[in-house]
């Protein structure tokens, strides 16, 4: 059984080296190429800087995060969550590019990639339709997917959306997807493998000499 979990994040900005964080975490399953409804993953999270222009996008206000958890508190449920699964990202790098970053203001110096394959559907996309466009309206558009609810991002709503788009841009396959025969034909850049055998990524959290100087670097940042 193969299970995937198709993941998307809400952040500050688009840059991470720049300070920006992530804000928001939404997750749901597909198994079997059927969505699992009632497990889903989703997790607002502070981020110990304002949101800024950002909240244009995905209407997500200081306000309103300021009593969430933050990254670190909810790093261990969110990794088990993913372990071991197949995540399906549209534009895979940007979210990995956040996520990763903060594992590593965390102390971890392991990946997500270290734990789960990824499958990018922005690149499937492009393989399939080169020359068009490529985001998520766009997407549910060409496989009439019902996306009005998408007023603004949100992460949550964006996965489970993005899953019903992933289902009809391989729905011309029997099976969910045979790897080898996928990466073959035309689509070898759209998942990486990982090594099964590779150790689970271990959380430690920080002492409180380290915490009180991650915190007085966002005082005086």
């Amino acid at each position: 059984m193969t299970r995937l979990v198709v993941l998307d994040t809400e952040t500050t900005g688009i840059e991470p080296s720049e300070g920006h964080r992530i804000i928001e975490i939404g997750c749901t399953e597909i198994v079997n190429r059927e969505i699992i409804q009632g497990n889903e993953y989703h997790q607002y999270i502070q981020p110990e800087r304002l949101v800024g222009d950002s909240e244009k996008i995905h209407g997500i206000k200081d306000s309103f995060l300021k009593d969430k958890p933050k990254f670190e508190e909810i790093a261990e449920e969110f990794l088990e969550y993913i372990e071991g699964a197949t995540l399906v990202i549209h534009n895979a790098a940007f979210d990995l590019g956040f996520l990763n970053h903060e594992l590593a203001l965390m102390g971890v110096n392991q990946t997500i990639e270290d734990s789960c394959a990824v499958i990018d559907s922005l690149e499937i996309s492009k393989k399939q339709r080169p020359g068009t466009q490529h985001n998520l309206d766009a997407l549910c558009r060409r496989f009439e997917i019902d996306a009005s609810a998408r007023t603004v991002h949100g992460a949550l709503l964006d996965a489970q959306i993005l899953a019903q788009v992933y289902l009809a841009m391989t729905g011309g396959q029997s099976n969910l997807f045979s790897e080898n025969q996928y990466n073959k034909q035309n689509n070898s850049s759209a998942i990486s493998k990982i090594d099964t055998n590779r150790a689970k990524i271990k959380v430690i959290l920080a002492n409180k000499a380290e915490l009180e100087a991650h915190n007085n670097y966002f005082e005086h940042s």
